[in-house]
Order: C-alpha cells, then sequence, then structure tokens
C-alpha cells in the first residue's frame, strides 16, 4: 500500500491538533456553594475574589478561591431571580433582576453585600431585562427585551447613579433576548459592546462601537426557528474576532445551528465548516491566558484554541454560565446551587 506525501502531511496536521488540545487538559472541579439555587450570574475579579448570582433573592461570595462560599439573600427580594452579577472587587458589585415589569431591578452593594442599595427599578410593565456589563466602575450597559418594537438598552456613565435609554434599531417580530447567563451582552474596550437575540426572526447581532448610542445589526446562521431558539451567549476575544453560542434550548441535543464565528468584529457571521459539538449552550467566554474559548450548557462542556472554527468537549455537566478573571481564573455555576472551577493541566 502506497502512501502519498498529502496523506502524511495530513496526519501529521492531525496528530498536530491533537497534541494542542492535549497540552491544556480541563475539567470542572464541583465547589461547595452552600445555595441549592438555580445559578445563572457568575463575575470572577481575581483568583481569589467571586461573586454568583440566581433565583429567590440569591447571591454568594467567596474570598478564597472557592475553598468556601457565603451565601445569603438579599431582604426583601425572595421573588427576585437575580440572573446577572457584576463585581468590581470585594466590596463593590451589582446585581440585576430579570422579570416583567418591576420585578427588573438593579441593585449595588459598596461594603460586600452586607447593604444593598436599589439603583434602578424598570418603570416600564411591559419591559424585561435581560443582561448587564460594564466597561469599567463608571461606565456599564443594560439590555432588556423589545418595547414598542425596540430592544430597551440603557447606560451609565456616573458608576449606576443614573440610567439613560439609548435608541436601538427596529425589533423584528417576536425577536428577544435571553436571560439565560446574563452573556446574550458583551463589552470590549472602552466603547464597543455586542448583543445577540433569539425567537423567530431573530438570531440576530446589534453591535455599537460608540457605548450604545448608534448600531448596526448583522444575521448570523444561529437556528432561530423557535421561540426557545437563537443566540444565548456572545464573547470577543479583541474588537474583530468573536464566537456566538445557543441553539434550541429545548432541544439540547440537536447540533445544527447552535454556533457561529466572526472575524470581522461581528459584521458576518460563519457556521462551522466541521460538525459543531452536540447540544444546546448556553455560555461562551474567552480565556487570555491561554487563548481558549470555552462554552458550557445543558449538554456538557467544550474548548476550542482556533477561534471557536473547531471544539473538543470536556465534561457532560450541566453549567449555565460561565466567569472568567484575569490570571486564568474560570468559575460555572449551574442549576441546584452548583459552582465548579476549572483545572488545566
Amino acid at each position: 500500500m502506497s502512501i502519498t506525501f498529502s496523506a502524511i502531511a495530513g496526519r501529521a496536521l492531525i496528530v498536530i491538533g491533537l497534541l494542542a488540545y492535549r497540552v491544556f487538559a480541563q475539567s470542572w472541579v464541583p465547589q461547595e456553594s452552600g445555595s441549592t439555587a438555580s445559578l445563572r450570574g457568575i463575575s470572577a475579579v481575581n483568583d481569589k475574589v467571586a461573586w454568583a448570582s440566581g433565583a429567590s433573592g440569591t447571591f454568594l461570595k467567596t474570598l478564597d478561591g472557592g475553598a468556601t462560599w457565603k451565601a445569603a439573600k438579599l431582604p426583601g427580594a425572595a421573588d427576585l431571580d437575580f440572573r446577572a452579577i457584576h463585581a468590581f472587587d470585594e466590596k463593590n458589585a451589582f446585581l440585576l433582576s430579570i422579570g416583567n415589569g418591576e420585578k427588573s431591578r438593579i441593585y449595588r452593594t459598596l461594603d460586600g453585600g452586607e447593604q444593598w442599595q436599589l439603583g434602578y427599578t424598570n418603570p416600564d410593565p411591559k419591559g424585561f431585562f435581560d443582561a448587564l456589563a460594564f466597561w469599567d466602575d463608571a461606565h456599564g450597559i443594560v439590555l432588556g427585551d423589545p418595547v414598542d418594537g425596540h430592544f430597551v438598552v440603557m447606560t451609565t456613565e456616573d458608576g449606576g447613579e443614573s440610567w439613560h435609554r439609548q435608541k436601538t434599531p427596529a425589533a423584528l417580530s417576536s425577536e428577544g433576548a435571553f436571560a439565560a447567563s446574563n452573556s446574550c451582552l458583551t463589552v470590549h474596550g472602552a466603547r464597543e459592546v455586542w448583543f445577540g437575540t433569539g425567537g423567530p426572526g431573530g438570531a440576530r447581532v446589534f453591535h455599537s462601537d460608540d457605548a450604545g448610542k448608534t448600531w448596526t445589526v448583522s444575521k448570523t446562521p444561529i437556528r432561530n426557528d423557535g421561540a426557545s431558539a437563537g443566540i444565548f451567549s456572545l464573547a470577543f476575544s479583541d474588537s474583530r474576532h468573536g464566537v456566538a453560542v445557543g441553539g434550541d434550548y429545548n432541544k439540547t441535543t440537536e447540533t445544527a445551528g447552535n454556533i457561529a464565528i466572526t472575524s470581522d468584529g461581528g459584521k458576518t457571521w460563519t457556521a462551522l465548516a466541521g460538525p459543531p459539538p452536540a447540544g444546546f449552550r448556553s455560555a461562551v467566554a474567552y480565556l487570555v491566558e491561554k487563548k481558549m474559548w470555552i462554552a458550557a450548557g445543558t449538554s456538557g462542556s467544550g474548548v476550542s484554541i482556533d477561534d471557536g472554527k473547531s471544539w473538543k468537549p470536556f465534561d457532560t455537566g450541566n453549567y449555565n454560565a460561565i466567569g472568567i478573571a484575569p490570571g486564568a481564573a474560570v468559575w460555572a455555576v449551574g442549576p441546584k446551587g452548583a459552582i465548579a472551577r476549572l483545572r488545566i493541566e
């Protein structure tokens, strides 16, 4: 049997690819959260400090890298679902609750969670907040589902003391956003922001390079064939390279239309050339130190080291959201109080 040079080269590339993934062996290491609440918010500050949030007014904090977590409930908020948390340090953090009308709120603490101040309550009965992000400790942005045909985008320039609604392009019929992991909205640099949509007619990405004042919109190949389908999470490694994940959370084993990538800042999006990882994904994040993308969802977790073009599964657990801090500290949260930290070997 003859072996051609191209065949040898092809096998060599396969081996190199496998070795590249073997350089980083990943695993989620479960931690004891002290809570049974469904968790969907996670904000990693550094190697030691991380905050998490979830249902029934729950928030959590660790100061020792997850060796111990302190779980608590915000007084008077037992009926609120905190789908988003953003922390700047061990003292200063924001919580965002989701729900119709006044159930969508923004809280802030300056003393490590001992006291929380209500900073904003959604005044529109038709409104529904989805996600919260900050460029720095003064400049932040909130995304909400469409009201009167337009997505609600509010920004702050004073650390959350005041919030101001910005104009957005018209939403399509039945288009909305998913408050699944606080990552359907993502920011980069000092002014850039993207958010992804779902539902029939959705699976689009909105982009602003001026902190939410003006927007462009692009279509993606992520599936949008039902109310439970679309983009659930976005992440960017720089101003050009990004990954969108999602699918249909009611069809967790299907592979079609669950990942798309961009190399031009979100102007155009393409589906994977090869087979995508099986199943729905609710979160994606980029680990700068390892130049690695991490995705998680009800069908398990996977990594990519080639800007999302190919993926390797490494865990079958169910995690809703991913938080990454400088220094390669990575946590994930999920149902029934699940918290895990990523171990990379």
